[in-house]
């Protein structure tokens, strides 16, 4: 019944990560169903919380039920199913903490202050569940792919930035970095405006998020067959560059969505090794 309830929680909240843990072997998928699970659970908090410090006591609640000695049950089949695997597969809580740590952001409008700051911010997100994956697939050969899993997730955080454009700019969030706007010519406002020479930044974070994902390719040549599944949600990325790219400053107002088929064509092609 845990497990059951942590899949269908996935599958609602993310898809392509749901479809990609289908190319795990089969004893492997419920620990990295958890994992995904628990990060479309942070991930999403600004979406439905009304105030950033209910968000904050959210947060907490997971600092605390990871910390909870073993045995301990939380009432909560996402949390428990987690720390099982946190112990079963030696996840490093220090890993876990940090990522609950840098979401704290997500909740207010605080700007980006530079393109350092952005990397560190998803680096400690989505770089991480890339890793975390890693060493629940494989962590011997694991520990051998950290560049892989550092500019593979900043590559698929920058999409997924890209891909939110409209609805963080309703809200008046902006995870486009200071200085990254400031080359482009524009600024905060003018993107919350909408106004033609933001398309200069949306061009600029795709070449920043291309930049990472050639490093990710490079870092990834010899991928081995039992990492290839904690990779497998970053085949979208590209297209949805290409898709941002296209659209220009019009992606402030439409989402670079792609459809099912497609999404799932590109993770059965990374699958089999073609990126």
């Amino acid at each position: 019944m845990q497990h059951e309830a942590v899949v269908a929680a996935l599958r609602e909240a993310d898809p392509d990560r749901h479809l990609a843990t289908l190319y795990a072997p089969e004893e492997m998928r419920p620990a990295l169903q958890a994992l995904y699970a628990f990060d479309a659970e942070v991930g999403t908090l600004r979406e439905r919380v009304r105030e950033p410090m209910a968000g904050e006591i959210r947060l907490q609640w997971w600092r605390d039920a990871l910390a909870l000695p073993p045995g301990a049950m939380t009432g909560s089949p996402l949390a428990d199913a987690l720390r099982g695997v946190v112990v079963e597969s030696h996840l490093p809580a220090a890993a876990l903490d940090r990522l609950l740590e840098a979401r704290i952001f997500d909740l207010y409008d605080d700007p980006m202050p530079d393109r350092t700051t952005l990397e560190g911010y998803l680096g400690e997100t989505r770089s991480a569940l890339v890793q975390l994956a890693m060493q629940v697939l494989d962590p011997v050969v694991a520990k051998g792919f950290a560049d892989a899993a550092g500019h593979g997730g900043v590559g698929l955080g920058i999409a997924q930035i890209l891909r939110a454009l409209p609805g963080d700019r309703r809200r008046g969030q902006c995870f486009f970095p200071a200085d990254l706007l400031a080359a482009a010519g524009t600024s905060r406002d003018a993107l919350f405006r909408g106004e033609v020479e933001a398309g200069r930044a949306v061009a600029a974070m795709i070449a920043l998020g291309r930049e990472h994902m050639a490093l990710f390719r490079q870092a990834a040549r010899s991928l081995p067959q039992s990492l290839r599944p904690a990779v497998l949600p970053l085949a979208t990325v590209g297209a949805v560059f290409d898709k941002t790219e296209r659209l220009g400053v019009a992606a402030l107002e439409t989402p670079a969505r792609l459809s099912p088929l497609r999404r799932q064509w590109r993770m059965f092609r990374a699958a089999a090794g073609r990126w």
